[in-house]
C-alpha cells in the first residue's frame, strides 16, 4: 500500500494560516467594495420610493378622513385595481411571496412593474378605507427595484441576484418603518423558519441603512412611540413575576396571530371559490368592509396608526389606558381579513401592530401590568408570530421604543419568542420554508413550505 504524501485538510489549514494569515483580507475588501457600489444606490432608490409612498399614504389617509364618503367607492376602487393587475400584473400577483420564492429558487425574476402596480394599488385601498398596511408594499417595491438592477447588470451571478433581492427586502422594511437593524435581520430571518441566512448580512445592512437615511433625507419621518414605563426608568430591574405575566401574554399574542392568519386564509379561499373572476372579488370585499364599518364604526378602516379623533381607537391610542376596547383587536382582524382576503393591495404588518397593541391594552388590566408596556409588547409580538421573525421583532422593539437596559430587552424577547412558538406552523408569508420545526416532537415533511402545509390543511378541510 502506497503512502500519500499530500497534506491532510488539517495540515492544509495549518499551512494556510501559518504562511498567509491575511490571505483572505483582499478578498474581503473586494467583497465590501463590490456590495457598497451595488447596494448603496439600490438602497437610496428604495429609500426614495419609501419616502414617496409614505408621503402619498399620509395624504390619501388625510383625504379619506376628511371625506368619509370615499368609503363607498371602495368596491369601485377594488375593481379598478383588480383590472389593472388583470391586464398588467398577473405575473406579480404573488406579491411579497413572489420575492421570497425567487430567492429560494431563482426563476424569471421579479418584474419591475411590481413597483408602480403595488404603489397605486395600496394607495387606492387606503384612499377608500380598506384595512391594510404598508410593509408589503415597501418590500415589494424594494424587491422590484433590486430585481431590476440585477437584470440590468448582466455580470451578476444567481447568488449575487439572490443577495440583491434580500437587500431589497431589508431596504424596503428598514426604510418604511425607520428600523434598519430590524430590516437587516428580517431579510435574513423571513426566508426560512428555524434557520438564518447570514451570507447576505453586509449587503442587507448597507441597503437598510441607506434606505432609512434616504427616506429621512427627503423629510419623511415615522410615528414616534413612547413607553413611559421604560422612559421613566430605562434600566428596570428584572421582575420575575412580570416576566411570567409577559410569557403568558406572549402565548396569547401568538394565538391571536394564528387566528389572524387562519381567518385571512379562509376568507381568501372562500371568496376565490365563490367568485371565479379575480377582478370582481374586491368589489365583494369592499361591500363587506362597508358593512362592517356601518355596524362597528370607522376606527378600524385604513392604516390605523393615528386618528384626529381623540376618542378613536388607533395604535398610538392603545398605548394609553382606555385607548382601545377589549374587542378592538378582533374587529381589526375582521376588517383586515375581508380587505386583503378579497384582493386589495397593502401589507399585513401595520394591521398586526394594531391588533397586537390593542390586545396588549386589553390584557394589561387582567394581568395588572402597565398598559403602555403591554401595548408595546403586543405591537411587536403579534407581528413576530405572524411573520415567524421573533429576532427581528425583538430588535425592532429596541429601535422603536428604546428598550434601554437588558431586562427590558428580555421582556420583549420573551414576548416575541413565546408568541412565535404558540403561533404554530402558519404565517402571512406562505413561501417561507421550514428548516426546523418549532418543537422537536412535531414531524413535518422535509423542506416543506408554509404554502404546502396550508394547502394540505385546506384539502383536508374541503374533503
Amino acid at each position: 500500500m502506497g503512502v500519500s504524501l499530500s497534506p491532510s485538510p488539517a495540515q492544509k489549514f495549518g499551512l494556510w494560516t501559518h504562511r498567509a494569515p491575511l490571505r483572505d483580507l483582499p478578498v474581503l475588501l473586494r467583497y465590501v467594495a463590490k456590495w457598497l457600489l451595488l447596494v448603496l444606490p439600490v438602497g437610496a432608490a428604495i429609500g426614495s420610493a419609501c419616502a414617496l409612498f409614505l408621503w402619498s399614504l399620509e395624504r390619501v389617509t388625510a383625504l379619506r378622513m376628511a371625506q368619509p364618503w370615499l368609503l363607498y367607492l371602495l368596491p369601485v376602487a377594488g375593481v379598478l385595481v383588480g383590472l389593472l393587475y388583470h391586464w398588467l400584473g398577473r405575473s406579480v400577483e404573488g406579491g411579497s411571496n413572489l420575492i421570497v420564492d425567487e430567492i429560494h429558487q431563482p426563476g424569471g425574476g421579479v418584474p419591475v412593474r411590481i413597483v408602480p402596480l403595488v404603489l397605486l394599488g395600496t394607495l387606492a385601498t387606503h384612499l377608500c378605507g380598506g384595512s391594510a398596511g404598508r410593509e408589503g408594499t415597501a418590500v415589494q417595491m424594494g424587491g422590484g427595484i433590486a430585481s431590476g438592477v440585477a437584470r440590468a447588470l448582466k455580470f451578476l451571478t444567481p447568488a449575487d441576484t439572490r443577495t440583491l433581492l434580500m437587500a431589497g427586502i431589508a431596504g424596503g422594511f428598514g426604510g418604511v418603518f425607520g428600523t434598519p437593524l430590524a430590516g437587516t435581520v428580517f431579510a435574513m430571518e423571513v426566508l426560512t423558519i428555524g434557520r438564518m441566512s447570514y451570507g447576505a448580512v453586509l449587503p442587507c445592512l448597507i441597503a437598510a441603512i441607506a434606505a432609512d437615511w434616504t427616506c429621512g433625507a427627503w423629510g419623511v419621518g415615522h410615528t414616534p412611540y413612547r413607553i413611559a414605563t421604560i422612559a421613566g426608568d430605562p434600566f428596570l430591574h428584572l421582575n420575575w413575576l412580570l416576566l411570567l405575566k409577559i410569557a403568558c401574554a406572549g402565548a396569547l399574542f401568538g394565538l391571536a396571530a394564528r387566528l389572524f392568519t387562519e381567518i385571512g386564509h379562509r376568507v381568501q379561499h372562500a371568496i376565490k371559490r365563490a367568485i371565479a373572476v379575480p377582478y370582481l372579488r374586491p368589489a365583494v370585499g369592499g361591500v363587506g368592509v362597508i358593512g362592517l364599518a356601518l355596524v362597528f364604526g370607522t376606527d378600524y378602516l385604513g392604516i390605523g396608526v393615528t386618528s384626529p379623533d381623540p376618542h378613536a381607537v388607533s395604535i398610538v391610542a392603545a398605548f394609553h389606558s382606555g385607548g382601545a376596547q377589549p374587542w378592538s383587536w378582533l374587529l381589526k382582524i375582521a376588517f383586515t381579513a375581508v380587505t386583503l382576503g378579497s384582493g386589495f393591495k397593502g401589507g399585513e404588518v401595520t394591521p398586526l401592530f394594531f391588533i397586537g397593541a390593542t390586545l396588549g391594552n386589553a390584557l394589561a388590566g387582567p394581568f395588572s401590568a402597565p398598559v403602555d408596556l403591554f401595548a408595546g409588547l403586543g405591537f411587536v409580538a403579534v407581528f413576530a408570530a405572524a411573520a415567524n421573525t421573533p429576532l427581528a421583532c425583538t430588535i425592532m422593539a429596541v429601535e422603536l421604543f428604546g428598550a434601554g437596559g437588558g431586562p427590558n430587552v428580555a421582556y420583549f424577547a420573551v414576548a416575541c419568542f413565546a408568541a412565535y412558538f404558540f403561533s404554530g406552523h402558519g404565517g402571512i408569508y406562505t413561501s417561507q420554508r421550514i428548516a426546523a420545526a418549532k418543537s422537536a416532537d412535531l414531524e413535518l415533511p422535509p423542506d416543506a413550505s408554509l404554502r404546502t402545509l396550508h394547502q394540505a390543511r385546506q384539502a383536508r378541510d374541503d374533503g
